[in-house]
């Protein structure tokens, strides 16, 4: 039975954790008969912040009993499983966010011990964790008037104690935002007609640079979208079933995703079933599929991807006469792997971790493979940091790149890949904000880390998204907001947009526009904090992006806010299909700069992705 979006598989952010260590650590806690349970609670109990006064510190130990329950979700706080609480509120004028952050550190002697730290609102939701196995862990908030209780669990104290720290420190000046000529979006959506026209959380998109067509996947749905020379779009349903080649498509879902390759213009579908994956290809816009075995063994449970690109040299590479690799990318409790397929995603080899849970949080976003074959899983947070999972020889190795200028975030990072290599990662940050960086040695170091979103005033994004083409041109996508505070209460007032910020230096600078500036795309709080959400969940977990042949910036989105809630009414909580499409200024292949009453006159570069 196919599922809704409510109850759609999506577990917690912070639910798949470090299980192995977790076990050591029970076993060591429960051979102890030192209580544990209550020994060092936090000194003092409670503190402030303040512009006037920035700085609070506590500490709490020895701890000996370890508390693990967090293995399989949020932690637990009973008797039996101590938690050290401690009251913090933050007294700060209006607007002094703009330019500050709250930053939470708590930290620990052995290096061997582990510590996580959680942040939970004034009504007990949690808004914010760090929840690796790095000494310290650090959240960065919002400076607003706000009060919280900083949680620290002792997922392996090793008889240790922990200091902890909260301060209002100065947000990092970024460079000025660019001068050129922000584009402009015109938004289409699916007609009621279409089946999952309004069950269209986490959507995903791809363009058949052959045809022109977009194809969108839309829960079990597969939508293939034209336009015109006027830009006025045609949704027709093109989804994979028995009657076209794909008896295992469009029957049900726990994670849908689709993958077009910009090179061959094949077309992925696939729908998460267990361990494996119920994967068909196109090669014609969804008029004939072809079944595939789906995913690699042992492929993860949750949290796919598919992508795919040239193959790295010097390795195995292509067996048939397909001539890229495909790449089906997942989570599992312990770990998160990817597979590759040699034969153009016919069939899978094993699925080979890309980290553990030592190293990242489980949940990562979508891969991506650059013009040279290196391959690119980004994940919101590796020791306290937005990171990329690198793979140099078609998914053998995997190694994890950090960016430290970054803070561990709530949504899933994104990257694009400029002709030439350039890696664009654009997530949010811990304190809500948007931010991109560059890297031009496949994430070693990254470059130009900045706020694309403080010109405008925007305070919380989720869902970002990115693409590139020419090397020096990329765009970045995601849902803002101008209101700042806790965006996942569900007593938050803010309006969402779709913004899209662009570089055509880089990424030494942006520009950034609001892609709908007449259409909020929700109104009131977005949830990300998985199954354990109510309605605010209904756009899901994640946006896409991506580009046409002339360099055309298409970001596929659900809108939230429809009828009456977009003319100034209440949320309704849709989840309407919808492609926000470029409809002037420069595109991200600079051969296309100049139009001719808005039809490109001159031939297709290569582009990356």
């Amino acid at each position: 039975m196919a599922l809704s979006v409510s109850s759609r598989f999506r577990c917690h952010p912070r639910s798949w954790r470090r299980v192995l260590i977790g076990l050591i650590a029970l076993a060591a806690g429960s051979a102890s008969t030192l209580p544990g349970s209550i020994a060092g609670a936090a000194t003092p109990a409670s503190g402030s912040v303040s512009d006037t006064s920035p700085t609070a510190t506590w500490s709490a130990g020895p701890f000996v009993v370890p508390n693990v329950t967090g293995t399989t979700g949020t932690p637990s706080c009973a008797d039996s499983q101590f938690c050290d609480d401690y009251a913090l509120q933050v007294t700060v004028p209006s607007g002094y966010d703009a330019g500050h952050s709250v930053r939470i550190t708590v930290k620990w002697p052995d290096a061997a011990a582990d510590f996580d730290l959680y942040v939970l609102g004034a009504n007990g939701q949690e808004i914010a964790a760090s929840a690796s196995s790095n000494d310290p862990e650090t959240v960065v908030l919002p400076a607003v008037t706000a009060s919280y209780t900083v949680r620290v669990v002792p997922y392996a104290p090793l008889g240790d104690s922990f200091t902890g720290t909260a301060s209002l420190v100065g947000n990092p000046v970024g460079p000025p935002p660019g001068t050129a000529t922000p584009p402009t979006y015109s938004a289409s959506s699916a007609p009621d007609s279409i089946k999952d026209a309004h069950n269209a959380g986490e959507p995903s998109i791809g363009v058949d640079r052959a045809t022109g067509a977009a194809m969108f996947q839309a829960y079990t749905s597969t939508l293939k979208v034209t336009y015109d020379s006027a830009g006025a779009a045609t949704w027709a349903d093109k989804s994979a079933q028995a009657a076209n080649g794909c008896p295992q498509g469009s029957v049900t879902s726990l994670d849908p995703i689709l993958f077009t390759d910009p090179k061959t213009n094949r077309t992925f579908e696939s729908q998460l079933a267990g361990k494996t994956a119920l994967t068909c290809y196109t090669d014609n816009d969804g008029e004939a599929w072809t079944p595939t075995s789906g995913s690699g063994i042992n492929s993860g449970v949750d949290h796919q991807s598919i992508g795919g690109g040239p193959f790295a040299p010097g390795v195995v590479g292509a067996l048939t006469s397909y001539p890229d690799a495909v790449y089906y990318c997942s989570q599992d409790i312990a770990d998160a792997s990817c597979a590759s397929s040699h034969d153009g995603g016919l069939t899978y080899g094993p699925a080979v971790p890309m980290y553990s849970l030592l190293d990242c949080g489980g949940l990562h976003g979508h891969v991506k493979v650059a013009p040279d074959g290196t391959v690119y899983v980004p994940n919101k947070g590796c020791g306290g940091n937005q990171a990329v999972a690198v793979s140099q020889d078609n998914g053998l190795t995997w190694t994890v790149r950090k960016n430290p200028a970054s803070t561990a975030g709530d949504s899933d990072p994104s990257v694009g890949i400029g002709a030439a290599g350039t890696a664009y990662m654009g997530y949010q940050n811990g304190d809500g904000t948007a931010h991109i960086a560059v890297s031009h040695d496949k994430g070693a170091t990254w470059l130009y880390d900045q706020n694309v979103g403080q010109s405008l005033g925007i305070k919380n994004v989720v869902f970002p998204v990115v693409t590139a083409g020419d090397d020096n041109r990329a765009s970045f996508a995601f849902l803002g907001t101008t209101t700042g505070g806790n965006y996942q209460d569900p007593s938050f007032t803010g309006v969402w947009h779709l913004y899209v910020a662009t570089t055509y230096d880089g990424g030494q600078s942006w520009v950034t526009a609001d892609a709908t500036p007449n259409d909020p795309v929700q109104k009131g709080s977005i949830c990300t904090a998985g199954t354990t959400c109510g309605q605010d969940r209904n756009l899901l977990d994640f946006n896409d992006i991506t580009t046409d042949t002339q360099g055309r910036v298409l970001v596929a989105y659900a809108d939230g806010c429809t009828g009456a809630c977009a003319t100034g009414g209440p949320q309704n909580f849709d989840a309407l299909a919808t492609i926000s499409r470029q409809a002037t200024g420069n595109t991200l292949y600079g051969a296309y700069d100049a139009l001719v009453n808005g039809t490109h006159t001159k031939p297709k570069p290569k582009g990356g992705q």
